[in-house]
């Protein structure tokens, strides 16, 4: 038996995990989106291309990428968007390339999309993809949390409430589901989520070598 001293912890190669968290308006996912990427310096957020106008504090190329119809249109015929919606009257798309050379990369990606850019991209990249939903504890909940960010009209939010059923009722196209009723809990819970995707066998591609440098070494 070798009883050199142990090395530092190995590199093993792998590839990236897509990680997807959908929910209705309001359910929580863009604040447990951040709460994740503040956390783990292994993942980045997706940055969309939208047609919709910036909301307040959102800045072009960090939140989203603001673009025309016109320019998204051609992206969407160039086959340059992963996955793509039509939201509340919007355009929402995912760019190919960056998504792509990141999961190579082994780097893990971040998508807060809605569950019509999830069925997409398991069309394209079933092996790659991780789904979570978020629901919230309960219908009332949810409209407080709509009316408590006082950045859409009230009819906007009794639009985003009529939705909401709807959207809800693809849960079960999802890998893992989480009710958001305590912050930290869903926080804790995304986390061992993602820690658990990132040590599935398939996805550590140098283990075959480590295990083979390994063995010879004993």
């Amino acid at each position: 038996m070798n009883s050199a001293t142990p090395s530092a912890d190995p590199i093993i190669a792998r590839r990236g995990v897509l990680l997807v968290l959908s929910s209705p308006s309001g359910a929580g996912k863009t604040t447990l989106s951040r709460a994740l990427l503040d956390s783990d310096g292994g993942i980045r957020l997706s940055i969309s291309v939208t047609t919709r106008k910036p909301r307040p504090g959102e800045v072009d190329g960090k939140d989203y990428v603001f673009v025309s119809g016109e320019n998204f249109e051609r992206m969407r015929a160039a086959g340059d968007l992963l996955e793509w919606a039509q939201v509340f009257g919007n355009a929402y798309g995912t760019p190919r390339a960056p998504v792509e050379e990141a999961i190579a990369r082994g780097e893990d990606v971040l998508f807060d999309i809605d569950w019509q850019g999830a069925q997409q991209l398991a069309e394209k990249m079933a092996g790659d993809l991780v789904r979570v939903f978020i629901l919230p504890p309960s219908g009332s909940v949810l409209e407080n949390r709509l009316r408590g960010r006082a950045q859409d009209p009230p009819e906007v939010v009794a639009k985003r409430m009529a939705e909401a059923s709807a959207e809800i009722s693809h849960w079960a196209e999802y890998d893992y589901v989480i009710v958001n009723a305590d912050l930290d809990t869903s926080i804790s819970g995304l986390k061992a989520i993602l820690a658990a995707e990132r040590l599935k066998r398939e996805r550590q591609l140098g283990l075959s070598l480590f295990v083979r440098d390994l063995q010879s070494g004993l």
